[in-house]
């Protein structure tokens, strides 16, 4: 069955506006955060996370519920000349994959790292020993993590999936260089330096 274009454009849109509010508002608070300090000045460090994770929260749910609605009703458009089962097996061992790599990364950071809490409470911050599935990757939520989009998408047969799949990843990567990367080299120097004194003293 062919979607009908409003349908298709409706919530392709959607999904758009959902992701770029996470990688962009998201991204945009914490940038905020981390240099006028909004959420810890007004609210103390716990109340400040508190009050973002509370903010950011339904912003990143909605993200990948967009992302499924766009999916399905785009589902079909895909044309391959692989078997129904081939392409289905391989989409779920995918989004198995990227499911149990994330999990993985959740637990070994712990559920206030999945919400940056290194942003508001940097002086807790110290310089990671690379545990569970970092010792292999850099960023396994980001990359390996993000399989599960382009899985989904191959196991409904939706070629507009697989572009967002693509645009999503890409997006949450920029995230990742503009956002994070600058925050962590930053926490990085400065606990050098203070290594540094520490052993001048």
């Amino acid at each position: 069955m062919v979607p009908h274009p409003t349908l298709v454009i409706a919530a392709a849109a959607l999904h758009l506006a959902s992701r770029l509010a996470y990688v962009v508002g998201v991204g945009a608070a914490l940038r905020l955060e981390d240099s006028r300090r909004v959420f810890t000045s007004r609210y103390g460090v716990e109340g400040g996370f508190e009050k973002f994770r509370a903010l950011a929260s339904p912003v990143m749910a909605l993200d990948a519920i967009t992302f499924v609605f766009m999916a399905l009703v785009t589902m079909g458009t895909l044309h391959l000349s692989v078997p129904t089962w081939l392409r289905i097996a391989v989409g779920a061992v995918l989004i198995a994959v990227a499911i149990g790599v994330k999990l993985w990364a959740r637990n070994t950071l712990g559920e206030k790292a999945y919400y940056w809490h290194n942003f508001f409470a940097p002086d807790d911050w110290s310089v990671p020993v690379k545990p569970g599935p970092y010792r292999w990757l850099s960023n396994p939520m980001y990359t390996v993590g993000y399989l599960h989009a382009w899985g989904f998408a191959l196991a409904v047969a939706s070629w507009p999936a697989l572009a967002f799949a693509a645009f999503d990843q890409a997006a949450i990567l920029a995230f990742h260089w503009l956002v994070e990367e600058p925050h962590y080299r930053r926490l990085s120097a400065r606990t050098d330096s203070d290594s540094v004194a520490a052993h001048r003293r």
